[in-house]
């Protein structure tokens, strides 16, 4: 019976898993890619003045990395060559710029001269001659550049379990895009304005799956996964829109063009989105994350609480609550003396005694600039049992992770031990074999003050 419904649940874990994505379903065409936010924020630019009559002869791939694969060697690039057309396609939207074609210029001088040859050989309705064309329009700013570079695996992590047979596990990566878009005056050749972007490409995997003897001669094995990549070229759209609208507020800044209506409402919070993203964007590291400045922080308030576990003497010691409150001073940045102190319960000899413990301890954030950081916590103090005259000299140790909610709060989660230095805390001195500790995992808010 057993077997049975283990055959059947991995039946049906087979079955469904096309709904994650049905690969004999006909997709329809689709007019153009998916929205990106920096598209919508482009096409939202204000009028110019005088619209920018701009050039692209080439946007290109400078990078000259290929696409890498396991166990063999590929030719195709890493990103897209097609970013000149992406380019061309920005500008359009933002309504600011006038791009003309450039990158197929041989062809379209090739088109004009067959339709100059054209006119010279044949006449209008009344035998007069049909005339020149007209000239072609030209730029006076040359936009160049190109994507620069393209970095792999910038960060990786994951994380998984499996106990019996049965686990699954989740891993990620992250690589980043730069690309770097100037606009060159064709009078003198000078660099009018250099802007640079930089975007981030994640991919994720979630996988599980079972694997277990049900029977002396059979085997269950099922499996079940899913993963997304974010497309490259969609990374390389949404880089060079916010290229093109940072060359719009920067290069009105300077004065190389204006708005029609620079103090209009709708002016005015254009550019301050763009500034707000500027302020946003100069907190990332290398690696797209948050950084604050934590070396204002001054003195910090900790309250956590959670659950224990007595490792006595005694067998089957339940988990009992616990709860400490720590205030501490920085020593330097990421780096901070205090004083800790415990409450709770301990389960000795199957009865929840109360018991108290203080102590100074020294907290190590190893990312003290990252919002999510890292803890390692080491003290030492005394603690003892409600009712008990004996105190126990500890020390006591915690790893966890601390993550800012705002400037002043963040949130910690923490486990670790509480070692007593002598044993008897379970009341059994110089009886038992296990010298008596408590384990511990604490979560709650630490509240921080300015210097």
């Amino acid at each position: 019976m057993r077997l049975t419904l283990l055959l059947a649940a991995a039946l049906c874990a087979a079955g469904c898993s096309p709904r994650f994505a049905d690969p004999f379903k006909v997709e329809q065409a689709r007019s153009g890619p998916p929205a990106t936010v920096s598209a919508e924020l482009l096409e939202s630019t204000p009028a110019p003045s005088d619209p920018v009559v701009v050039a692209v002869y080439r946007f290109r791939d400078q990078t000259g990395q290929y696409r890498a694969l396991e166990n063999s060697s590929t030719f195709s690039n890493v990103v897209t060559q097609g970013a000149t057309s992406i380019l061309m396609r920005a500008l359009e939207a933002s309504g600011f710029f006038v791009p003309i074609e450039r990158e197929g210029l041989s062809n379209l001088l090739n088109e004009r001269q067959i339709i100059s040859t054209t006119r010279q050989q044949y006449t209008g309705p009344e035998g007069q001659g049909l005339g020149p064309l007209p000239p072609l329009l030209y730029a006076g700013v040359l936009l160049e550049g190109g994507i620069i570079g393209y970095d792999s695996n910038v960060i990786t992590g994951g994380a998984g379990a499996r106990l019996l047979g049965v686990g699954g596990s989740g891993e990620f990566r992250q690589d980043q895009i730069t690309l770097y878009l100037r606009a060159v005056s064709v009078q003198n050749g000078r660099v009018l304005k250099s802007v640079h972007t930089t975007k981030t490409i994640v991919s994720q995997k979630l996988d599980g799956g079972v694997f277990r003897f049900v029977d002396t001669k059979a085997i269950l094995e099922t499996e079940a996964g899913y993963s997304t990549n974010e497309p490259p070229v969609l990374a390389v759209t949404a880089a060079i829109e916010e290229a093109v609208r940072a060359l719009v507020v920067e290069g009105s800044r300077d004065g190389l063009w204006s708005f029609e209506s620079p103090e209009a409402p709708q002016t005015r919070r254009y550019i301050e989105a763009y500034d707000a993203d500027v302020v946003e964007n100069r907190r990332r590291d290398s690696f797209d994350r948050l950084v604050s400045d934590r070396s204002r922080d001054g003195a910090s308030f900790a309250i956590t609480g959670g659950v224990s576990q007595f490792e006595t003497d005694y067998a089957e010691a339940s988990a009992q609550p616990i709860g400490a409150a720590t205030l501490s001073y920085p020593l330097m940045t990421g780096l901070s003396f205090g004083a800790r102190g415990e409450a709770g319960l301990l389960d000795i000899a199957g009865s929840a005694e109360p018991f108290l413990g203080a102590g100074g301890v020294v907290k190590a954030r190893l990312l003290p600039s990252a919002q999510t950081s890292p803890t390692f916590t080491a003290g030492a103090g005394a603690l003892s049992v409600w009712g008990e005259d004996s105190v126990f000299a500890y020390g006591t140790m915690f790893g966890g992770l601390e993550s800012r909610l705002s400037g002043a709060v963040a949130f910690q989660i923490e486990a670790g031990l509480t070692y007593p230095f002598l044993e008897g805390l379970d009341t059994l001195v110089n009886r038992g074999s296990v010298n008596d500790n408590v384990w511990s995992v604490q979560a709650g808010f630490v509240f921080y003050s300015g210097r």
